[in-house]
């Protein structure tokens, strides 16, 4: 089988620009290269025109109104943006309490989404930390026990950047409204993969990335409800009052632009790449957990994302794995935290013990990804697990029928 290496399967931390989003974006690195805030000339005219029609162009991929559209720097951005922004803004203390207001997420969130709760628990706002199922989804049922009088924010993840359950975001959205809660999602692995309209999914605030959908880095967005309810946020930086006083600073007038023409080639797009990518999945997950024993697809079976396969291999070390196939770029977690060598703490929160959650893949294809590649990935995977088995004195007792989990180690 003759494929070019290295191979990317690692689309879930970050996607490769599309030639088409990289063209639409040149003109505004050399010819118009205006500052949206110069009003007076031609310049700032072109500029604004075009983070106008990028607005416009993101705003339709969800189903917003383009002036529903807070441009940021990414996701981290938007999820900070928006859950302190609410929280500062919707504080209430209860009748004899000193608390701020009650806030409920879960603990298998992005860091970008946890760290910000943590911080306002700090400050005064009570925190409730939801504990998803097996599966990794996070139920309207969970947030409505949850739920209190003083609860003003519920932010919940739309898919899972690691394992790619999809919990009951439209679900959790309707109870939020009918009891008055602001509601957030981090959509940043859903958006542009699957359809969304949120008016339809009743969301008030939404961040996503353009990294992630095949634009450039460093430009994001927050989707902020104008209407039933209107939603308004306590801005994290003062400046000029750019993007209605939200997020100041001088536009990235590049990056939106390719962060427009992204979301319009997404659009267009999306339904016929789910489908294929959600064959490359079924055909990866099937073929490693039919030729390997002792392994386990991770996530819901079918609320999940096309392009994300979590697989955990037992008797393997999950870095241990990936450098035995360098010519793939694969990952054990999230590329935001994949520094430490902590087993993945969302594995861990679905209850997946610590050999395990340390033993596990994350295989995550895209737009460029072809049918031969993931033929390629699959041999290689196999291959390295079979290889890193037989070095395993743990795999010879499991094999000879003994339960690893019942013996007592001496500790010296």
């Amino acid at each position: 089988m003759t494929v070019k290496t290295p191979i990317y399967m690692d689309h879930a931390a970050t996607t490769p620009c599309d030639p088409r989003v990289v063209e639409a974006m040149l003109p505004y690195f050399t010819k118009v290269f205006g500052n949206t805030g110069s009003r007076n000339h031609s310049f700032g005219w072109a500029a604004e025109e075009a983070v106008d029609k990028a607005r416009e162009q993101v705003a339709a991929l969800i189903g917003a109104s383009d002036k529903e559209i807070i441009f940021t720097s990414g996701s981290t951005e938007s999820n900070n943006l928006a859950i302190k922004g609410a929280a500062n803004m919707y504080e209430k203390a209860p009748a004899g309490s000193t608390g701020r207001g009650h806030i409920i997420t879960s603990i298998i969130e992005h860091k970008a989404v946890l760290d910000p709760c943590k911080r306002l628990a700090k400050e005064g706002f009570d925190v409730t930390f939801l504990e998803p199922g097996r599966d990794g989804v996070i139920t309207a049922a969970q947030v409505r026990a949850a739920m209190r009088g003083d609860t003003i924010l519920v932010t919940i993840m739309w898919a899972n950047n690691e394992i790619g359950a999809i919990s009951e975001i439209p679900e959790i959205g309707a109870l939020c409204h009918e009891k008055g809660v602001i509601f957030h999602t981090d959509a940043t692995q859903w958006v542009g993969k699957m359809p969304t309209s949120v008016e339809r999914d009743n969301v008030d605030l939404m961040s996503f990335s353009g990294h992630k959908l095949y634009g450039p880095k460093g430009v994001g967005a927050l989707y902020v409800r104008r209407k039933k309810p209107r939603v308004r946020l306590v801005a994290l930086q003062d400046g000029g009052g750019q993007e209605r006083g939200m997020r100041s600073g001088t536009l990235n007038v590049t990056g939106i632009v390719g962060m427009g023409k992204a979301c319009e080639l997404c659009m267009q797009e999306m339904d016929r790449e789910g489908e294929r990518l959600l064959g490359l999945r079924k055909k990866f997950e099937t073929a490693v957990t039919t030729q390997l024993d002792s392994c386990q697809v991770n996530g819901h079976a079918e609320r999940r994302l096309p392009h994300i396969a979590n697989v955990s291999f037992g008797f393997v070390e999950g870095e241990g794995l990936m450098m035995a196939m360098k010519d793939i770029a694969v990952s054990s977690g999230s590329a935001c935290t994949s520094a430490s060598l902590e087993p993945s703490y969302v594995l861990k929160g679905l209850g997946v013990g610590d050999e395990l959650a340390h033993s596990s893949l994350r295989v995550s294809m895209g737009r460029w990804t072809t049918e031969e590649e993931v033929d390629y990935t699959i041999e290689r995977v196999v291959e390295a697990v079979k290889k890193l088995r037989l070095l395993s004195p743990l795999y010879d007792m499991h094999n000879e029928g003994i339960d690893i989990s019942k013996i007592e180690w001496a500790h010296h």
